[in-house]
């Protein structure tokens, strides 16, 4: 089998970020890095849902709510993939980003979408861990350029 562009991109020199992995067609995946893969402790199960349930519904109610795609987990809980179609350029998907981290690091009240009916796994969630990730996380962004949008290799 063909080898994923995922799996050329140099875990053990990755820092936190957020990179462009690919461009297919009009649709472009950004990868969140939040931890630097191999080095420091994953995120946690709990933080990673409530995570992908603000952030989703930030950007969703964003400007760019019918150019979103997908935000979700990286399977090794360093990160997450936010796919966005091209027409929101390099520069806002950043601050987008950044944004949608920010919020998350000063969120109070009910997490959206989290019941028995609204969601698969309702019980697993954590607003502290989320906050936390997001308040470590979002300063990574705050004069990121489209630049560094670009894997090391």
């Amino acid at each position: 089998m063909k080898r994923i562009a995922s799996f050329e991109v140099n875990h053990n020199i990755l820092e936190k970020g957020m990179y462009t992995s690919r461009i297919d067609g009009d649709a472009v995946t950004y990868d969140i890095r939040m931890r630097r893969p191999n080095k420091e402790d994953v995120i946690s199960n709990a933080a990673i849902h409530t995570i992908e349930h603000l952030f989703a519904t930030f950007v969703r109610n964003s400007e760019f709510s019918d150019k979103i795609i997908y935000f979700g987990p990286m399977g090794c809980r360093t990160g997450f993939y936010f796919i966005v179609r091209d027409s929101v350029t390099p520069d806002k998907a950043i601050k987008l980003t950044y944004d949608a981290f920010k919020f998350i690091s000063q969120y109070e009240g009910d997490i959206p979408g989290v019941s028995e009916i609204e969601c698969g796994n309702f019980r697993e969630h954590s607003l502290e861990g989320a906050k936390l990730e997001a308040k470590n996380f979002y300063p990574v962004l705050e004069n990121y350029t489209v630049e560094m949008l670009k894997y090391k290799q």
